[in-house]
């Protein structure tokens, strides 16, 4: 399968409510980070849906190199920055 570009290279905590879905962005261009903005039309992604089973804070990967979508699975910190 195929990892999007590294939207950032740490996870976003996110407050989900119990029963709500959320759309994870998978191809890393989404402007909403963590959630799919729709930047993904016209390429191989697609959104990954996931609902809350309660209320609680979550890491949602932000780097979309997880393998464990939607969250963070620690692969951020193989990641060569830069710097």
């Amino acid at each position: 399968m195929t990892k999007g570009l590294v939207a950032e290279t740490a996870p976003i905590r996110v407050e989900v409510e119990e029963g709500k879905s959320y759309f994870w962005c998978a191809c890393g261009q989404s402007k909403n980070q963590p959630f799919c903005d729709g930047s993904h039309k016209g390429s191989e992604f697609a959104p990954v849906k996931w609902t809350a089973g309660e209320n609680a804070a979550k890491f949602f990967c932000a780097c979309k190199q997880t393998g464990s979508q939607p969250f963070c699975d620690g692969s951020h910190k193989g990641l060569s920055t830069g710097t």
